[in-house]
């Protein structure tokens, strides 16, 4: 009776804890795609400005992050906490370029198109400096390769899905700068902390882009609670909550889950924005998620 007990209790827990990673999994996919949607939505129903845009999501995301970093740290001032969450200027500017790209971006482009090509050129850069490094890639990882690449470069043909040339390169650059930034991000400690390092260390580039633009700065209540919840919620958190669930997945099965944030974009664009998917932009996004699902699975 007491073996039997303590296996129910030892399944009890396991269900438990298996239950807990997939909803924390689930919570961060949908806060990563929900940076799409938000920044989309403010900058196309609100009159605020991309630049300001970018300036209040880094600025809430480090005081989100920071405030995590506290928690964690238990007691301890703030400049301690602030000292021992890391980061440093060229992760920062990685992260700042992201975000930027990403915000210009979006003043015309649909959340959709927007996430496969984030999305793709991220997985590009980061395949493309393993293999610059010296992994090999199979015969079904090239293929999936190439028709990844093939896809994002239809994504951006006229006609397709619309995006101006200017807001597809400045959306490929957001994903370089966010692959770079990954890279430089493996191994470096507490992957929490040192984002949130890194988002303080943003935050004056941000500052600074805003004091360029100001004479195209456009400031809206509604555009800058949008950018605060994009800011503290879908990036600061999100990250948080993804990190925190991170070292119980395996690294393939991490990359693969990923493939959900831009088809879980596209159905939020077309709920609450009210965005056309039509059959070529199916197409592209399956020859995109499809050849990076290949590279993935086929990776030793």
């Amino acid at each position: 009776m007491h073996d039997a007990c303590q296996i129910a209790t030892s399944f009890t827990a396991r269900t438990m804890s298996q239950l807990r990673l997939v909803i924390l999994v689930s919570l961060a996919m949908l806060a990563f795609a929900g940076n799409s949607l938000l920044c989309r939505i403010a900058l196309k129903h609100t009159s605020i400005d991309a630049a300001s845009f970018t300036t209040m999501r880094m600025l809430s995301g480090a005081c989100m992050l920071w405030l995590v970093v506290r928690l964690k740290s238990g007691t301890g001032s703030t400049a301690r906490a602030g000292e021992r969450s890391g980061g440093n200027w060229l992760s920062a500017c990685a992260l700042f370029v992201y975000a930027a790209g990403f915000s210009f971006a979006y003043v015309s482009m649909s959340a959709a198109t927007g996430a496969l090509l984030l999305f793709g050129s991220v997985q590009a850069t980061m395949i493309g400096y393993g293999v610059f490094k010296g992994e090999r890639m199979h015969k079904l990882q090239l293929v999936g390769f190439a028709l990844a690449l093939a896809g994002l470069v239809a994504l951006m043909l006229p006609g397709l899905a619309a995006p101006t040339l200017l807001s597809s390169l400045s959306m490929l650059s957001a994903g370089v700068a966010w692959g770079i930034y990954s890279l430089r991000g493996k191994g470096v400690g507490d992957p929490t902390q040192v984002t949130a390092g890194n988002f303080m260390h943003a935050v004056p580039m941000a500052l600074v882009l805003s004091l360029l633009m100001f004479k195209h700065q456009s400031l809206d209540g509604s555009g800058l609670g949008l950018a605060v919840l994009s800011g503290a919620l879908a990036s600061g958190l999100g990250y948080a909550i993804w990190y925190r669930a991170l070292p119980a997945i395996k690294a393939t099965h991490a990359a693969t889950v990923q493939l959900s944030v831009p088809v879980i974009a596209a159905l939020g664009g077309v709920v609450f924005i009210g965005e056309a998917v039509t059959v070529p932009m199916l197409l592209a996004s399956s020859a995109i998620l499809g050849g990076i699902a290949l590279v993935i699975l086929e990776k030793k």
